[in-house]
């Protein structure tokens, strides 16, 4: 009864419009005040949830995206990936795939890529002739490579939902070749859809053009390459990278690139403690959920109830990607990832999938969710920006959701994409 309370009350809340935060800890309060338990239990869960010290990265990965989104630097990588593929058929289609693919690895963050990305991007090829839902789409499947860059704080997150078993500096290692299989996907869409709808192609400005761009656009995106090189070579730990690029993006962005100015760093703090708070606020009350869960055995129930399906793992695995993908297409990231990790994890490590490639499944997964309505955050904010409705965006959307869905099933299956780089680097045996 008290599993049927946690449940049910946290749909209806759902349903009601309540915020994801606040319908996860109301759901909790409701089944603890049934169990009879005190309601110190919900302060102390949050307190011990939100004390982990690996927690610090997550300020600082969000005040260094910020700091990257106000700083001009989308400009230069947009510059950069125009001359690289500019001149092929759909070829600016193809450069913002490549621009979103590249402010992703430094900004960490989906909705800022389709930001930063969209505002310059989208305008740009609605005025070169290419239909409103074609530079929405790209934009927004583009930037949903962010959630797996080494900037992102979703994985921090997964590693507390795995119960700190899972190293940050593994997760962040794993998602360098999924986030090479997004990409290349993506850019075989957007080709393909260029080509079936006839858009022109670009001019060829030469080699030395496509040197100069990168020339200026490589301190920006440097920051990823520091944090990945610096893991590996142990100079310093995840935690500690975040902070190196908080320090790294002020210094490009004050010094290098002279684009920050007092107002846009202030609009930036504002921004970093806002999703900050957000997300500790979740992370606090998804705490208690878990210990719910826990406390209830739902992991076991769930695993129970799916070997009555199928014991076959490449089975398991594909019911586990659709549960995900429908909890990702009505819940936050943050949340699903709080919420499903303490469920699915111990299912897929029964059926020999490895901890960190399950969170790259996991990030994948969400990330998908990111675009899909009724939340579809990204895809919002890309319409928003390209003056288009959802409904109008969805109707085209099947190739690109296609080849999102092909790289999902690459990480799945292939578990190589990634644990190779994890190994490479001795997070694994």
């Amino acid at each position: 009864m008290a599993l049927t309370i946690l449940c049910v009350s946290f749909l209806l809340f759902l349903i009601l419009g309540v915020p994801v935060a606040f319908a996860i800890g109301l759901s909790a309060v409701c089944t603890i005040l049934y169990e009879g338990l005190p309601t110190l239990v919900i302060f102390q869960r949050m307190m011990s949830g939100m004390n982990v010290f690996s927690f610090l990265a997550i300020p600082f990965f969000i005040f260094a995206g910020e700091l990257m989104l106000h700083g001009g630097i989308a400009d230069k990588i947009v510059d950069f990936a125009k001359k690289l593929v500019g001149n092929v058929r759909g070829g600016l289609g193809m450069s913002n795939v490549i621009a979103c693919t590249l402010f992703g690895g430094i900004s960490g963050s989906p909705v800022a890529d389709v930001s930063a990305m969209g505002s310059v991007m989208i305008p740009q090829m609605k005025k070169e002739g290419y239909d409103a839902d074609y530079a929405v789409n790209v934009t927004t499947h583009a930037a949903l490579v962010g959630a797996l860059t080494p900037t992102s704080h979703n994985m921090i997150i997964y590693s507390l939902a795995a119960g700190g078993k899972v190293s940050i500096g593994a997760l962040i290692l794993a998602g360098v070749l999924p986030t090479i299989v997004l990409a290349i996907c993506m850019l075989v869409a957007a080709y393909w859809v260029a080509v079936q709808r006839g858009y022109p192609r670009g001019t060829w400005n030469g080699w030395g053009a496509v040197g100069g761009s990168f020339v200026r656009a490589m301190p920006g995106l440097a920051v990823a390459i520091i944090i990945i090189w610096g893991i590996l070579s142990g100079v310093f730990t995840a935690t500690e990278s975040a902070s190196i690029a908080v320090i790294y993006a002020i210094l490009v962005t004050t010094f290098g690139y002279r684009t920050m100015s007092r107002e846009k760093f202030l609009k930036a703090s504002a921004k970093a403690v806002k999703t900050t708070g957000v997300v500790l606020l979740l992370i606090g009350v998804s705490a208690t959920f878990q210990y719910l869960i826990g406390l209830y055995q739902v992991a076991h129930l769930t695993g129970e109830w799916m070997a009555t399906i199928s014991t076959n793992p490449w089975m398991v695995f594909l019911l586990i990607n659709i549960i995900l993908f429908l909890l990702g297409t009505f819940m936050d990231m943050a949340s699903t990832i709080l919420i499903c990790t303490p469920i699915f994890l111990p299912i897929a490590q029964q059926y020999g999938m490895d901890p960190v490639q399950f969170g790259i499944v996991m990030l994948v997964n969400c990330a998908l969710g990111l675009n899909t309505p009724p939340v579809g955050t990204t895809q919002f904010v890309g319409c928003a920006i390209g003056e288009i409705s959802v409904g109008q965006v969805m109707r085209t959307i099947l190739p690109f959701y296609g080849a999102l869905t092909a790289a999902l099933f690459a990480v799945t299956y292939v578990p190589a994409f990634s644990l190779w780089l994890p190994r490479l680097g001795g997070y694994l045996n």
